[in-house]
């Protein structure tokens, strides 16, 4: 599908031959990949530090995620407050969010924002996909190029990439024999689409399909919601934020950072050390019942053991799964809606405004796909087990080749011609979620085996911006022109991380945070499940440890006077 380009469309900033380029310009010091939050942090981090920096991004503008996605409710599942920059107290102070739960409109005139204050823009070049980078050993540089045939060099490469960045197609036979209008949410057209009249069908009922259901549901002639999974998702209890309030964060924003920077989350989201059975049946629903008002995750940090203890776990689900059946009408449609078979938490939580509600709607429909499977899809519509179902707009809210496909999907050589592909052949590995034996002074953003989407990218995308600007300044002062990774240190990093891994009932799901999603991929939960603060003392210690785990590589090349 052909994705419609929007109104603004930023002028390309190219610089082809960085190094050495023409018109004297001075050599890159740093290339970034990548223009959703992690990108613009760090373009705007190198710059200040006095490095030559240069983006490169696919999309059009910047935004990342939230450029692509701009399907029907798209809307953040963190406090709008909680998630964004805490880099520029001038920035805290000078932007106002209007809801507690941004939506994707109001998230991109924050990044919008954010890029004009700090002009951004003039360092990216957009439109523009990379598809090789390169470790030249010999001149210790990364080249990278672009499928247009530009071609950058600098001696560091920053994969602001991005967890979630490439789209997976369903494996569903006949997508392009369908004659209707075919809608990928990831790659959403950015111009609205009428809906009014019109027969829709939704394939996925992840976070986005949840969105997008509960907006499509009452604008649909008839909507048909094809559900593989069923999600556990819970009332978001959205609510304007008022004047008083948000004078009362830009008074306390220092604290609530430090506390979001300290916190598992990486946000201000309540966690609580009480253990689910440490109180009574009666007090434990009274907690329940408390957080489901709330709304939002409220319920994630409820009890400390949810993620570790199974029974305490289910009785939480079961608890959902009330609520389920007291929302819809239909006990039929009800029953199909009941996630069973995994824990609760285990897929990504979700957080929804009348999602439940919607399937009270006459004109919508759910296709429960585990007793009636999708066959195939038909010029016409989708054909079940049942039959066929004929529509005139198709929506695939299918999810992503999460954490690592942005990294695998183009080629990634390190030092000896080894790609990514290769050192990722039997799983994702790294040390710290941040950088790779065998690829000297490659560094990515939120990557994997870091807290990823555990977390709040945004603090993780600082903290990781941070680490690693740490690091280049070290590496300066002791005239080191390279540093990567040794495989005693990664392997240290990826034993950690896969104890952790064992302890929680994230691993009993199939997911895209373990990678069952994808058809051939390596099954394994590449996150680090240890909370973000404990991450961030995890990266911490290392740069005060000397930068053990790492080994470092005078110049090989002569310097050349500035």
């Amino acid at each position: 599908m052909k994705t419609e380009q929007g109104a603004r469309a930023p002028a390309a900033h190219a610089r082809a031959d960085s190094i050495g380029g023409p018109g004297g310009r001075a050599p890159l010091d740093v290339i970034v990949v990548g223009g959703g939050f992690g990108g613009m942090y760090a373009i705007y981090k190198f710059r200040e530090m006095g490095m030559q920096v240069q983006g490169i991004e696919a999309g059009g503008d910047l935004g990342g995620v939230w450029y692509w996605n701009r399907y029907p409710g798209a809307r953040v599942d963190l406090p709008s407050i909680d998630y964004s920059y805490a880099f520029s107290p001038e920035i805290e102070q000078e932007w106002n969010w209007s809801e507690q739960f941004a939506g994707q409109p109001e998230l991109l005139r924050y990044i919008d924002f954010v890029a004009t204050r700090l002009d951004l823009r003039k360092h990216f070049q957009f439109n523009t996909r990379v598809n090789r980078a390169e470790w030249d050993e010999a001149r210790q540089l990364w080249t990278v190029t672009t499928e247009q045939g530009q071609r950058y060099e600098a001696p560091y490469c920053i994969m602001a990439t991005g967890p979630l960045s490439v789209p997976k197609e369903p494996e569903i036979e006949g997508l392009k024999r369908f004659k209707g209008r075919l809608l990928h949410a990831a790659k959403w057209p950015h111009k609205p689409v009428a809906f009014a009249g019109q027969r829709v069908g939704v394939i996925g009922t992840g976070s986005t399909g949840i969105q997008i259901v509960q907006e499509v549901g009452r604008q649909a002639g008839e909507l048909y919601v094809f559900q593989r999974t069923p999600s556990f998702t819970m009332p978001m209890r959205n609510v304007r934020l008022e004047p008083e309030y948000l004078a009362e964060v830009k008074r306390h924003y220092a604290g609530i950072r430090e506390a979001a920077r300290n916190s598992a989350v990486g946000g201000v989201r309540p966690q609580s050390t009480r253990a689910f059975f440490s109180v009574t049946p009666e007090q434990r629903r009274s907690l329940l019942e408390d957080a489901w008002k709330q709304g939002g995750l409220a319920m994630l940090g409820t009890f400390s053991d949810l993620m570790s203890n199974e029974e305490a776990n289910e009785v939480v689900a079961e608890f959902v799964r009330e609520k389920v059946g007291e929302v819809v009408k239909d006990p039929v449609t009800a029953e199909a809606l009941k996630p069973r078979g995994y824990p609760i938490f285990a897929r990504r939580p979700c957080i929804d405004t009348a999602y439940y509600e919607t399937y009270n709607l006459p004109s919508v429909h759910l296709i429960d796909c585990l007793n009636d499977p999708i066959l195939e899809v038909t010029e016409k519509g989708v054909r079940t087990q049942s039959g066929e179902v004929a529509l005139d707009i198709l929506i695939l809210a299918t999810g992503y080749d999460g954490l690592t496909g942005a990294l695998t999907a183009f080629d990634v050589v390190g030092r000896g011609g080894r790609t990514v592909n290769e050192k990722w052949k039997e799983g994702a590995r790294s040390y710290l979620g941040l950088m790779m034996e065998g690829f000297p002074n490659l560094f990515m953003t939120t990557g994997p085996n870091g807290p990823a989407a555990l977390a709040n990218i945004i603090r993780i995308s600082e903290n990781d911006v941070d680490w690693i600007a740490e690091l280049i300044v070290h590496m300066r002062k002791s005239a080191a022109a390279s540093a990567e990774p040794t495989a005693q240190a990664e392997q240290a990093w990826m034993d950690i991380v896969a104890a952790l891994a064992r302890r929680s009932l994230i691993t009993k799901a199939k997911t895209w945070w373990v990678g069952t999603n994808v058809k051939d991929k390596p099954s394994g939960l590449t996150m680090f499940t240890g909370g973000f603060h404990k991450y961030r003392e995890y990266c911490a210690a290392a740069a005060e440890d000397g930068y053990r785990g790492l080994v470092f590589q005078a110049s090989v090349r002569q310097t050349v006077p500035a």
